[in-house]
């Protein structure tokens, strides 16, 4: 099992945790999903059937570690994207030795897009993360969300289209509260 542990670790632990640091926005938190997510994929490797890659699987379990969070979260608060607040949290990336792409992440442009997402639906966001950050394929992303090709392309789609209205209504003076 260790040698399993191992080679899932090494060949998907930058992405995933990547995949977890993009929904929740904070690095601790991440870092305690990502250890989550290991525990679980540990306890229910036996059962990996292999109808997807261990990739997708592996994300999968992370998506729904994930989103378990956020429906707790949404139990205790009743509002889930409280937690999204950037402006309350300050900077979140305070590491020393910064993640590339938590680098591009810092940058304004990237900043504000990032924050107009939150805007988005759950499935919304997951399938852009997925699509657009993490360059999964239209496939890939259908396997780790449990949805159909065609859903995630219909999700894609609205989510674009509402993060592109997002944008225009901030540049239009509305803010990121409109």
């Amino acid at each position: 099992m260790k040698a399993v542990f191992d080679k899932l670790y090494d060949d998907y632990h930058r992405d995933l945790y990547q995949f977890i640091f993009y929904m929740v926005k904070d690095k601790n938190l991440a870092e305690d999903l990502v250890q989550d997510v290991y525990v679980k994929v540990l306890k229910s490797y036996s059962s990996f059937k292999g109808e997807s890659s261990e990739k997708t699987w592996l994300f999968s379990v992370a998506k729904h570690v994930t989103y378990d969070y956020f429906r707790k979260k949404k139990r205790k608060s009743q509002r889930i994207f409280d937690f999204f607040d950037w402006t309350e949290k300050g900077e979140t990336i305070q590491d020393q030795t910064p993640l590339p792409e938590e680098i591009a992440v810092q940058k304004d442009e990237m900043k504000r897009i990032y924050t107009l997402l939150d805007k988005c639906t759950m499935d919304q966001k997951s399938v852009i993360i997925l699509r657009f950050i993490q360059s999964f394929s239209i496939q890939e992303t259908a396997e780790i969300l449990n949805f159909s090709i065609s859903k995630v392309k219909t999700v894609q789609h609205r989510g674009l289209k509402a993060l592109k209205k997002h944008i225009e209504n901030e540049e239009k003076g509305g803010g990121t509260n409109g």
